[in-house]
């Protein structure tokens, strides 16, 4: 069987159903060894844990076809310890990492025919996630959880090419103090879908969110990680406690020091510096990079200097190092990329 006659070069950013998912189930505290199934569906307890207290946490990944035709995906033992930060918070057992990691290339593999073609603008998007399985009606965590991995070929997150966006500084909280701001927990995201959805009703493309003590400082968006940069090209990123720890702006911050030679900071960003940065984006699995043109904060709005157009110079020559390094094209630092064999 070979590839897959889509129409890769016009997938939408969506979820389409694929031949394999990998299944790990846990029960009387130890995981079993797993496999790869055809059934999509979940079948849970109505009481499940995870419909009752949301008690769930996820991953996302990506595997390419690069230009000399190879298969493969990039950092996942990031992602495996990623995660395992997020079961420890919500008191999940731990999926242990050299198994997440096979169980990652194994599903890719299982759906070799779904990887899109090198140069189509898409790619083979692989989701792990885990949740409390058992019925539990007290608030406590669950004793039975699920550990699954589905993959689908999406699109380009932004069809047409990257254009910058709008974004508002929001009025609510991402996170708490102390809080789950720092792992990748479904709830969090539960949390911003109605400010998303008011951002998008007036306008704004994403909500930039402040840290939730004193609102002074920046901090991320509802799903990536900010970078900004200063008129005297360096590459500035915030530092909070409660900021998601994203593997690409990590991959993006190696790639501005090792490859650009870009000097790099990372600390707190005071609200009022926004109009001394020349160029801002957001980063993250899905866009790699996503610029930002205009900042509007409570009516004053803030023009990037890089414009609403196109990228600015330092995060395009940063977008297209790390992609190059993605596709094949530029050699990756050793245990970037693993192969799919």
């Amino acid at each position: 069987m070979g590839k897959k006659n889509l129409d890769w070069a016009n997938l939408p950013f969506g979820y389409i159903k694929t031949d394999r998912r990998f299944v790990a189930n846990y029960k009387d505290g130890a995981w079993d060894s797993g496999k790869l199934i055809k059934d999509d569906k979940v079948k849970i307890s109505e009481c499940a844990c995870v419909l009752q207290y949301a008690q769930t946490c996820f991953e996302g990944l990506k595997a390419y076809t690069t230009k000399d035709g190879r298969i493969v995906t990039f950092r996942p033992d990031l992602n495996a310890e990623r995660m395992e930060s997020s079961c420890k918070r919500l008191e999940m057992p731990v999926f242990p990492k050299e198994r997440f990691v096979k169980a990652v290339i194994d599903t890719i593999k299982a759906n070799i025919n779904w990887v899109p073609p090198f140069g189509s603008g898409a790619t083979l998007y692989v989701r792990p996630y885990m949740f409390g399985s058992n019925a539990v009606i007290g608030v406590k965590p669950a004793d039975e959880y699920q550990f699954r991995i589905l993959v689908t070929p999406v699109g380009p997150y932004f069809k047409g090419g990257v254009k910058p966006i709008t974004v508002r500084i929001s009025d609510i909280d991402r996170a708490a103090p102390h809080g789950t701001g720092d792992i990748k927990a479904g709830l969090n995201y539960a949390m911003s879908l109605y400010n998303i959805v008011d951002a998008h009703k007036n306008g704004f493309a994403e909500n930039m969110y402040t840290d939730p003590a004193t609102h002074t400082y920046i901090e991320e968006t509802g799903g990536a990680n900010i970078l900004f940069v200063t008129k005297d090209g360096k590459l500035v990123t915030p530092k909070s406690g409660s900021i998601l720890p994203s593997i690409t702006r990590r991959s993006l911050v190696q790639v501005a020091k090792d490859y650009l030679h870009i000097e790099v900071e990372e600390r707190q960003i005071n609200k009022n510096e926004l109009s001394d940065f020349v160029e801002c984006g957001l980063c993250g699995t899905a866009a790699v990079i996503s610029p930002i043109g205009k900042i509007n904060d409570h009516g004053k709005e803030i023009l990037l200097p890089s414009g609403m157009e196109e990228m600015g110079p330092v995060l395009s020559k940063l977008r297209e190092t790390l992609t190059g390094i993605q596709m094949g094209e530029i050699e990756a630092p050793e245990g970037w990329i693993y192969e799919i064999k």
